[in-house]
């Protein structure tokens, strides 16, 4: 019996080709469409580390491969300068810091910096970089290399007190990215005096009297304004700098003081500042008696209370209260010229 040869029914083929042609154009229809909406919303802290979220951002992805990022400043630039290196799906981009903590110094920069570490859409360096003030020519790779890698919808930020006291920092910033946010946190230039001199003497115990290397001429009362201590705390001087190159309604002043005695209150107007969502409040700290500032409940990555270092909270010298009261006089008009331009009584001469 002769075997029957079995023949594909030519309209198959057609059909299987007319099928894998719709499908073809069905999903080139969806990629077009979900590359012209809107960007989907940010993923919220339990989903930041998912490598979905990362995936979904296909489009946004394509600049990256081919070697290009969106800049902080809104302007493309290549991958020597830029501010985007390419990752692994999922494992997110270095980036140039979109916010800066310019200052001052013992003004309260680093329980700020730790404090907003908390917050799931914030990555942050942890040593100070002190590229704008003292590694500028080591250029933008370099300073790049020092970020944490950040998702889509993560911040990327550093901190360097000292840029808020040096004349180059605020043109330099400026030339990265002109939209760059500023956050200076400010206290009671005494006080600040008086920490910094605190500061340097656990590192040199040799050094003069506080009340020495505050005057010129002591019996004339005559400030010595090239001390660094004294001078940093002039801050109607370095903001007029500042004010130069950015506007006021992108530099924010934070209270040394009221991030002591409210954070979740000074975090929240932060938080603000920077578009993100409100999720620092007050149920993540508590009061530390013996240092006499707030801690955190839970710090970054762990589960345990964290508070700053031994470093953090030393006791101050006492010092004559003739040398503090001469202090007080001489930076008032100064104090009171800071409080006009940022719009802020701080209630420092009260």
């Amino acid at each position: 019996m002769p075997l029957l040869r079995l023949r594909p029914d030519p309209s198959s083929g057609s059909i299987s080709r007319r099928t894998a042609a719709t499908l073809c154009c069905l999903l080139a229809s969806l990629c077009f469409l979900y590359c012209t909406l809107p960007a989907p919303p940010r993923p919220s802290g339990h989903l930041r580390g998912v490598p979905g979220w990362r995936a979904l951002a296909a489009c946004g992805l394509l600049r990256k491969w081919s070697g290009t990022a969106p800049a902080v400043g809104g302007e493309d630039v290549d991958s020597e300068s830029g501010d985007g290196t390419l990752s692994p799906l999922g494992e997110g981009t270095k980036k140039l810091p979109q916010a800066i903590i310019v200052g001052v110094k013992k003004g309260g920069t680093r329980a700020l910096l730790e404090f907003l570490r908390v917050h799931p859409d914030v990555r942050a360096t942890g040593a100070e970089p002190h590229f704008f003030d003292r590694n500028y020519d080591k250029g933008l790779r370099w300073y790049r290399e020092l970020m944490p890698k950040t998702l889509e919808g993560q911040i990327t930020m550093e901190k360097t007190p000292s840029y808020f006291v040096t004349e180059e920092a605020p043109p330099r910033i400026y030339a990265v990215s002109r939209d760059t946010k500023l956050i200076v946190v400010v206290r009671d230039p005494v006080t600040r005096a008086i920490s910094d001199y605190t500061q340097t003497l656990s590192k040199k115990p040799d050094i003069p009297s506080f009340e020495s290397l505050t005057f010129k001429n002591r019996s004339m009362g005559l400030i010595d304004t090239s001390w660094s201590a004294v001078q940093i705390g002039i801050y109607a001087k370095h903001l007029d700098n500042w004010l130069q190159f950015f506007p006021m309604r992108q530099i924010l002043f934070v209270s040394g003081e009221q991030l002591i005695r409210d954070p979740a209150g000074e975090l929240g107007r932060v938080q603000d500042f920077l578009g993100l969502k409100r999720i620092i409040t007050d149920k993540h700290f508590y009061f530390n008696q013996t240092k006499g500032f707030p801690c955190l409940k839970k710090a970054e990555g762990s589960s345990k209370p964290h508070c700053l270092g031994k470093t953090k909270g030393r006791t101050h010298p006492n010092i004559n209260p003739k040398v503090v009261q001469r202090l007080r006089d001489f930076y008032r008009p100064f104090n009171t010229k800071f409080y006009q331009m940022t719009g802020h009584n701080f209630g420092w001469d009260d």
